[in-house]
Formats: structure tokens, sequence, C-alpha cells
């Protein structure tokens, strides 16, 4: 008598199994993007200043830890968010929204404070530092100083602003493949077992 393989519990643990595979090789593919993306930010961190940008930029165009100058021409909001001073203390840096001219304005992170509250004697005007990612504007300005009554903020590097690095998507992939290698494994025991069953009952 001829023992057959399951159809239906083979299908569905061969596509579990592709489907970790493919998970794993798109980490692969993550973390070789991550990498190129790490070292083109290490990059332009040591390039002249440039212009604050005055046209909006596509989130592939934003040109991310660039030293760079601007002109803020009217504060029309502010907000906090956790960051850390020059010396690494935990706090807030205060974030001040701009106004410009033509086009979009700017956003420009003018100083550090352990009050999220602290007041900002800032009339805007001309500003320079590093540009950074920026969850509501997409891009912001790190100000190189600050004004009275707040201290200069620390700007986060390529590295740290990017916390899944190249190393944890191998990890991932790597996990992935181990997943669909287990998955094949114990399938295997479970299609033995039945065997044996099958071959107990002749």
């Amino acid at each position: 008598m001829t023992r057959r393989v399951p159809m239906l519990p083979t299908l569905i643990v061969a596509a579990a199994v592709a489907l970790m595979i493919g998970l794993g090789f798109w980490q692969l593919q993550r973390a070789k993007w991550k990498q190129a993306l790490l070292a083109r930010y290490e990059q332009v961190e040591n390039l002249p200043p440039i212009n604050w940008p005055t046209v909006p930029l596509r989130s592939d165009q934003l040109p991310l830890f660039r030293q760079a100058t601007g002109v803020c021409l009217r504060p029309v909001a502010k907000r906090a968010q956790a960051g850390e001073n020059l010396q690494g203390e935990p706090g807030y840096v205060l974030i001040v929204d701009c106004a410009g001219a033509e086009g979009p304005g700017m956003s420009v992170e003018v100083g550090w404070s352990q009050n999220p509250n602290a007041p900002v004697n800032w009339p805007g005007g001309p500003v320079s530092g590093i540009i950074v990612p920026d969850k509501k504007a997409g891009m912001r300005l790190v100000a190189a100083t600050s004004p009275p009554g707040l201290q200069p903020s620390k700007a986060p590097d390529a590295r740290s602003a990017s916390p899944i690095t190249p190393a944890v998507h191998r990890g991932y992939a790597a996990t992935w493949f181990s997943l669909a290698a287990i998955a094949l494994i114990i399938y295997g025991f479970a299609l033995r077992k039945r065997a044996k069953e099958q071959r107990a009952k002749l």
C-alpha cells in the first residue's frame, strides 16, 4: 500500500516556510539599504553647510545630517519632545515652527531644558546648525547655539537616529531563516511519526 503525504498540511507548511524565507531575504535587503544610508549620512556630516531648502522635498531627498543655515522669518508655534543636552542629560528639546515667506517654513530646535513648558525667548532670524529627522515636519534644524534660559541640545548623529542598525536587520533575517528550518524539521518529524503509525496498522 502506497503511503501518501497529506496534501493540505504540506501545502500550508510549504507556504509558511516560503513566507519566512522571503521575509529573511527582505531583511537582508533592508540591512544592505540601511548600510548604504548610514554611509551616505556619515559622508555628508563633513560637507560644507547648505542653505535651508526653500521648496518642498520628498522624504528620500531630505538633506539629513547636513550642516545648514537658514532664516526663521516668524515663529508660529512651539513644541517639546524628549531629548538631551550636550552633556547627555535627559530632558526636553524645544522646537519652534517658523513661517516662510514663500514655500515651506522651517522647524528649529532652539535648545534644551528640563521643563517642557520652558519659555522660548527667541524672535527668529538667522540660524545655523545640523539638519535631523523630525516626525512632524520631516526635518528640523538643531541650532548650534541656544537663546537665554535654554541650553544647547545634542544633535543626534546618523547611527543614534537610526536605532535599527544593519546588524539588527541581519539578526531578524537569521531568525526568519531559523524559524523556516525549525518548521521543516518539525514537519519532517510529524511525517515520520505518521508513516510509522501507518506501517503499524498494516
